[in-house]
């Protein structure tokens, strides 16, 4: 019978023992944060672009289902927004044409997955859209 007790006992001391020593971190950090100089920022994690300006393309895309098909590097359902930058140079006829693109959908010039039409995008929208997709391969 003792050992039916032992054993609870036993491993409510461990997990006790495991978990204590909870002041000595609060008075450890306390002390850390008295201190005047703090250290460094690592920003070896932060991306290199994510110091530049967000540019009113890249916005809309990122509150739009763009990034479900089109990732920047790689090819998912839609091609990869480098390889679209890579086959479509930089001018206003392009802009125009893709800009249509966007609204009405289509298929067949990146193989036989449709793109889907995004009628509530204005033209406009998806110029600014297009210009920033267009900017990626440089």
């Amino acid at each position: 019978m003792r050992k039916r007790y032992l054993a609870p006992l036993v491993l409510s001391v461990l997990f006790f023992a495991a978990c204590g020593g909870g002041e000595k971190k609060q008075e450890n950090a306390d002390s850390a944060s008295t201190h005047e100089s703090a250290p460094a920022a690592d920003n070896s994690m932060v991306s290199p672009s994510a110091s530049k300006p967000v540019s009113k393309g890249e916005t809309l895309m990122a509150q739009s289902d763009c990034k479900t098909c089109h990732k920047e590097e790689m090819k998912v359902v839609g091609p990869a927004l480098k390889d679209i930058a890579g086959k479509y140079p930089n001018t206003p006829e392009n802009i125009d044409k893709l800009a249509d693109k966007v609204i009405k959908g289509g298929s067949g010039n990146w193989g036989e997955v449709a793109m889907l039409p995004h009628p509530q995008i204005s033209k406009e929208d998806a110029k600014e859209m297009v210009t920033y997709i267009l900017s990626i391969g440089k």
